[in-house]
């Protein structure tokens, strides 16, 4: 009985990836973290479009990889299943990228604009 499970559990881990291929993942989760933080943080002259661009690609790359690395969807198991798995990742990606850019570009255009700081601050010296 013991035999039987045991065989059971090492034919059922081989679909959970290896330890090297989790690792791989994981580095490129955290490059592709990283590299849109570099983008936004560092002065690279690049327009607020292609900026823009180059961080949605890699959040929809970042996605990618989640799926294939973690959560280990790929052509080799029940096939019908990771095509309806895949297609609805598609469907979820396009969803959450033009969600955050539809919000964003609404919050951008509906925000109050800012006054100037020496204004603020002669606000503040007359009041006070």
């Amino acid at each position: 009985m013991s035999n039987d499970h045991g065989t059971h559990h090492a034919e059922g881990h081989g679909g959970h990836g290896t330890f090297g291929s989790l690792m791989t993942g994981f580095a490129m989760a955290v490059i592709l973290t990283v590299l849109p933080f570099g983008l936004v943080m560092g002065d690279t002259g690049l327009s607020r479009e292609v900026l823009i661009g180059l961080i949605m690609g890699m959040g929809g790359l970042q996605i990618i990889v989640h799926l294939v690395y973690f959560l280990h969807v790929n052509k080799n198991v029940e096939q019908g299943w990771t095509l309806v798995a895949t297609i609805f990742s598609v469907i979820i990606l396009v969803i959450v990228l033009a969600g955050s850019l539809w919000v964003m570009h609404n919050m951008n255009q509906n925000m109050m604009p800012m006054p100037d700081m020496d204004e603020m601050m002669s606000l503040q010296s007359q009041q006070g």
